[in-house]
């Protein structure tokens, strides 16, 4: 069970942090991503990062922006997001899965659990 949080109103250029925090010990072995659906549009990859940590997959639209790592307990990934754009409004959701290509990180199918998603709003 996934549980996403930390969303909220923010300005342009603001920075804010989303925490994904999993139940049960196989939380830690693997991958999470994050994925968001703008209004009015499909769901997209954001950025992801591998069950160990040590590989990150950017979308090219938050590349320089956003960060994606690991908690020290491996119970959660939180991801980053600095310099924040009006059309990075979105509801967030955070997934997980068995993922090891690199090709398959941003592809939502490959995703087991979901978490219900937060709201991250951009005013400019």
């Amino acid at each position: 069970q996934l549980q996403a949080s930390g969303g909220g109103l923010v300005q342009a250029g603001d920075s804010l942090r989303l925490s994904c925090e999993g139940s049960g010990r196989t939380f830690s072995s693997y991958a999470v991503g994050w994925f968001r659906q703008p209004p009015g549009k499909e769901r997209e990859f954001v950025i992801a990062v591998s069950w160990s940590g040590a590989t990150s997959y950017y979308a090219d639209s938050v590349k320089g922006r956003f960060t994606i790592s690991r908690g020290n307990t491996k119970n959660a990934v939180y991801l980053q997001m600095h310099s924040l754009k009006p059309e990075d409004t979105a509801v967030y959701y955070c997934a997980a899965g068995n993922i090891f290509a690199y090709s398959d990180y941003p592809q939502p199918m490959k995703y087991d659990y979901w978490g219900q998603g937060t709201q991250v709003t951009v005013s400019s």
